[in-house]
């Protein structure tokens, strides 16, 4: 098929950086990180990669599968795919639900963290994070959001940069913005991990991420792996789906899929070998929950030669990570609305961007002025959850979990076996073939029903 839009990505190699930045985002570099300190380091470790490789994966593949079938955006996509297979078009909605509501419900908690991001590249470089206790940076963290004058400056900013560089289109603005971001990102990544082995305890790092300790392992790690593996590439909500959408015929799936994997593996890695051996050496609790990134690595980064440089270069890095993440997010909700109403696509994503805008104004204003209010508050699993608590466990706990199993139902049971063995492999059937039609048939959809279970018992 051709794309209801006739736009492609105009080489391999720029959908594949747009594909990394979308995967690559805080679930690598924020996420990633204080979950496996919170979950014992080497054994969460090695459950995270093989639910990378044996769910995330497959799923993934699936997601960019069906969109480059389907041809458009991920409602009309789903129904072309459906169609095609001799199934009811109102699958559409699985593409509107989760590629409209979910990516915006996400981006509502998203450019609220991208904002603190933005919010502390500038207060690293210009020293407001050198000589702090742990009582001071806590306070500098709970000071950036205590007011809406103080939040709303930066979240505004990452969400207007968002839109911008959505409207300008996918050679452009997306394109031209990751080929910018995506090796600037590795680059200070790299640095970053450099850095760490020669003022950091980069042995003790080495020792805590890599050397697993199997009496750690429980259900709570496994289940806690492979609910950040699946954040962490970024499927679920139909971004890859939109992505997939633009690829060209010509472009090998399944290995670009591994490509991408690989890129998101290496990226986490290489996060947890730039903050442990800080976090080691400043004498910093690893299992320090959300706040490693914000609240205890600025304690570190105040305390060690070229803390001033390198701790810009962290929150910028940060800064970049997220921000190709939430171009990915916005992309479902800009694309169907760009087909659906044949708009342009600036106006499609100055709706969008404004619909997220405001969701996430909601998030900004969780933390001081409706600080109080409890919006799913006559449910217990949300009674003490404020607005933006709220977003971040329904997009990752629910909606993210529950879209990875309808993607592998679809993918293994309402598209024609033909279509996908002809997308992947071009008609035939290998035996990886079959290896990925089981997992996504069968054990996709049951280890996510798993994370969803754990979810509701919890």
């Amino acid at each position: 098929m051709t794309t209801s839009s006739g736009l492609h990505w105009s080489s391999r190699t720029a959908f594949l950086l747009a594909a990394v930045g979308c995967a690559v985002g805080l679930g690598n570099i924020w996420l990633f990180p204080y979950q496996a300190g919170a979950n014992g380091g080497g054994a969460f470790v090695l459950i995270y990669i093989a639910a990378i490789f044996g769910l995330a994966l497959p799923v993934l593949l699936a997601e960019m599968m069906m969109g480059r079938r389907g041809a458009a955006a991920p409602p009309l996509g789903l129904a072309n795919v459906a169609k095609e297979s001799g199934r009811s078009e109102n699958w559409r909605w699985m593409g509107i639900v989760l590629g409209a509501g979910g990516a915006l419900l996400a981006l509502g908690f998203y450019c609220v963290v991208g904002g603190w991001t933005l919010a502390y590249s500038f207060k690293a470089a210009s020293g407001q994070l050198q000589q702090l206790d742990g009582a001071q940076s806590g306070q500098l963290f709970a000071d950036l959001s205590a007011t809406p004058g103080s939040i709303l400056p930066w979240f505004v900013a990452f969400t207007i940069l968002t839109i911008y560089i959505s409207s300008r289109g996918l050679h452009a603005g997306i394109e031209k913005a990751v080929k910018l971001m995506m090796p600037a990102l590795f680059v200070m990544l790299l640095a970053m991990v450099v850095y760490a082995a020669v003022v950091g305890d980069f042995g003790r790092a080495i020792q805590f991420l890599f050397q697993p300790d199997f009496s750690k392992i429980t259900s709570k790690v496994v289940l806690a792996a492979f609910g950040t593996a699946f954040f962490s590439v970024s499927v679920g909500i139909t971004n890859m789906m939109a992505y997939g959408s633009y690829i060209k015929r010509s472009t090998n799936l399944p290995e670009s899929a591994v490509l991408v994997v690989i890129a998101d593996t290496i990226v986490a890695m290489l996060a947890g070998l730039a903050i442990f051996p800080i976090v080691f050496m400043a004498g910093i609790e690893p299992a320090g929950g959300g706040g490693l990134a914000f609240i205890s690595l600025p304690v570190a980064f105040g305390q060690i030669p070229g803390g001033l440089i390198f701790g810009t270069v962290f929150f910028v890095l940060l800064f970049f990570a997220a921000l190709t993440s939430s171009i990915g997010m916005l992309e479902p909700p800009v694309s169907w609305l760009r087909e659906s109403f044949n708009i342009s696509r600036r106006r499609a994503a100055l709706i969008a961007g404004s619909v997220a805008f405001l969701l996430s104004l909601l998030a900004a204003l969780s933390f001081n002025v409706l600080s109080d209010v409890r919006i799913l508050g006559n449910l217990a699993v949300f009674a003490d959850k404020s607005i933006f608590e709220v977003f971040v466990y329904i997009v990752t706990q629910v909606i993210m979990p529950a879209g990875g199993i309808l993607v592998a139902i679809f993918a293994g049971w309402v598209m024609k076996r033909q279509f996908s063995a002809d997308e992947l492999y071009g008609g035939k059937e290998p035996n990886v073939y079959k290896i990925w039609l089981f997992i996504v048939r069968y054990v996709a959809p049951v280890l996510l029903a798993f994370v969803l279970y754990d979810v509701a018992t919890s």
